[in-house]
């Protein structure tokens, strides 16, 4: 079990080729995950991606951008906003900027934050690997995946109850319209089958008000 530790982010960091273990924007990203209102959008959850990532590191094209992209895609986080993602991407290829100018590493680690706002797997050759990672919470054992759907609501709790069933009822429903949840075929074998069981009692739970 990896975490998102000072130590993986140090052996990243080295290997874009900084100049140093970048422990600076360590404590940048650290001190932004663990913001009290982050119920799921966590510390953990970037821990959980990683895990996902290393048990399908040989399907990226460009790993580095990649775990990159794990590491900053939701470094900015605010439930009354719209461009968590644009901030995220942009804050990612400042921070790569300023130690090394490698145009496919800023371009890759700036297109995969973007992809994880509407999951599109279009947007980037690795684009499908990283929308599964970040999806495949959906597709996790029963006990973890309500305590999931109650940690997103915790973190919308200024919405009123029949605004967010709704709201969230029809997210989940974009989910289980597609023909395929996860893209990748690895992804799909392992978690489309529990993702949409998973997603369809959710949606039914929603739908009723329970």
């Amino acid at each position: 079990m990896t975490t998102a530790s000072p130590e993986r982010w140090a052996k990243l960091w080295r290997e874009i080729g900084a100049k140093d273990e970048g422990l600076a924007v360590y404590q940048e990203l650290a001190s932004a995950y663990s913001a009290p209102h982050r119920h799921y959008h966590n510390s953990q959850h970037i821990s959980d991606c990683l895990n996902e990532f290393d048990s399908a590191r040989d399907l990226a094209q460009l790993p580095l951008a990649v775990e990159l992209a794990i590491w900053f895609h939701d470094a900015v986080y605010d439930t009354r906003a719209g461009d968590n993602e644009e901030k995220s991407a942009e804050l990612a290829k400042t921070r790569i900027r300023a130690e090394r100018e490698d145009i496919n590493l800023l371009v890759g680690t700036f297109a995969l934050v973007l992809a994880t706002k509407t999951h599109d797997p279009s947007l980037h050759p690795d684009a499908p690997l990283m929308v599964d990672i970040d999806l495949s919470i959906l597709a996790k054992p029963e006990e973890r995946f309500w305590e999931y759907e109650a940690q997103i609501r915790c973190e919308y709790d200024w919405v009123p109850e029949a605004i967010f069933s709704t709201k969230r009822a029809e997210i989940l429903e974009q989910f289980l319209a597609r023909e395929r949840i996860y893209s990748t075929q690895q992804f799909f074998d392992r978690y489309e089958k529990q993702a949409r069981a998973n997603l369809q009692a959710s949606v039914q739970k929603l739908r009723s008000g329970r």
